[in-house]
């Protein structure tokens, strides 16, 4: 387990110690892993509780202490946690906005469905539209539809009804 307490906010500022470097929006903290004897480095962005990255981080030459950070290893860091956010956020987005072209009554149409989460109230939104993007239909669906080529299909040549949840 690992100690993760909060980074300092600093937003204006940069800290540049051994074990904790913020600047560039970034705070690294070097942390020791509790489990083993190593050490791990937080990568948390200004602003955020959580941290967007953890990993191991090297021992030092003493091999009881962690290797002190540097201004190539912090932005290593901020370039991977950067990284790592940004996938995160694509996979987000490809999760909540799915969108399929399909072949319906020899027309091509294109189906979107569109999810709203929301702890109390998730939502998700299903339409259609042409190959000139002009829309064709649009309805309120349970946030658990499965979006496929079949089900858009059957929706389109079903005349757009409301399909059955399952």
């Amino acid at each position: 387990m690992l100690e993760t307490n909060s980074p300092p906010d600093l937003h204006a500022s940069s800290t540049k110690e051994p074990r904790l470097w913020c600047d560039d929006g970034w705070t690294a903290k070097v942390l020791k892993n509790e489990d083993d004897d190593g050490w791990a480095v937080a990568m948390t962005q200004n602003g955020q509780a959580e941290p967007a990255l953890i990993g191991p981080w090297t021992m030092g030459r003493d091999k009881k202490n962690p290797k002190p950070l540097d201004v190539n290893a912090f932005h290593t860091l901020v370039k991977t946690a950067s990284e790592f956010v940004l996938r995160q956020q694509q996979q987000q987005h490809a999760a909540l906005h799915q969108s399929i072209e399909v072949t319906a009554n020899t027309e091509r149409v294109t189906v979107k469905l569109d999810i709203v989460p929301d702890e109390d109230n998730p939502q998700a939104v299903l339409s259609a539209f042409d190959a000139s993007g002009e829309p064709l239909a649009s309805l309120s669906v349970s946030p658990a539809f499965k979006l496929s080529r079949a089900s858009a299909t059957a929706w389109v040549e079903g005349g757009f009804v409301k399909p059955v949840q399952r």
